[in-house]
């Protein structure tokens, strides 16, 4: 049985001041949530701070939005693992759309950033999906495909299986709309399809698999009961304590 999981990215958002005013205020309404895992990812500027809010013994765990594949080096600008070991973090968001078309960044430096990632022991949150365009023009298995097969190139199969993939159709983040969660589900057990043809039946059944785009308290419930989408990467709607929370309350409870 795949255990659920919710994470929030928070992107450009959150003061080192507001981020940790989040958290004080999130840990309240999950420390009794048990049956799912909590995530959130800051901005690397709060990473420390929030890490020391949460402290020892939260509901919530921390993930980074990005990682550079050097451990160190001249790459001004850039986070290596290295610099995410004393921070708690457990997390990484490897390959957003955002990253991907507002940055350049490739299948291959997405495969690079897998790897660094788990060799460090963190987990990648590998994110994958296409554009209105692609999917207007019946591509979405293609690049989702694609993006699978070149960001899991080489990783172990005991790396892959326990490694998020979240499939984020590009024209549902930030939107408003999202998929449809028959949709969404066509799509995700189309992934799990591929990862395993790539590794194995049983890697397939073992990773969980997210929903992101466009995710909020009215409409989590019906992601979740389908069968093989396994949690959600929640954008805006992560920003606010108490509707992240119901987000994560209506994934278990069914309500929304």
């Amino acid at each position: 049985m795949r255990r659920p999981i919710i994470a929030g990215n928070w992107k450009m958002y959150k003061t080192v001041s507001e981020a940790e005013e989040l958290v004080k205020n999130l840990i309240p309404f999950v420390k009794s949530t048990s049956d799912v895992d909590i995530v959130v990812c800051p901005p690397f500027t709060a990473l420390h701070s929030v890490s020391l809010v949460m402290g020892n013994n939260s509901r919530v765990e921390l993930g980074a939005q990005d990682i550079h594949w050097e451990k160190e080096g001249a790459f001004t600008g850039e986070i290596s693992p290295l610099m995410l070991t004393d921070l708690k973090v457990k997390y990484v968001i490897i390959g957003h759309s955002e990253r991907r078309q507002e940055f350049g960044e490739t299948d291959e430096a997405v495969n690079q950033k897998v790897k660094a990632a788990s060799a460090q022991g963190f987990i990648p949150i590998m994110c994958v999906g296409e554009t209105l365009k692609e999917r207007e023009n019946g591509k979405t298995e293609e690049i989702v495909q694609r993006q699978i097969r070149a960001g899991l190139a080489g990783v172990k199969p005991e790396e892959v299986e326990k490694l998020v993939i979240a499939y984020e159709p590009i024209w549902a983040i930030g939107t408003g709309v999202a998929a449809t969660p028959e949709a969404a589900e066509d799509v995700i057990r189309y992934i799990r399809s591929v990862v395993g043809a790539h590794f194995s039946p049983d890697v397939a059944r073992k990773i969980r698999i997210q929903y992101g785009g466009s995710v909020k308290p009215e409409n989590i419930a019906e992601f979740m009961r389908e069968p093989d989408i396994d949690g959600a990467l929640v954008g805006g709607a992560s920003l606010d304590a108490q509707t992240f929370a119901q987000i994560i309350k209506n994934s278990l409870t069914g309500e929304g």
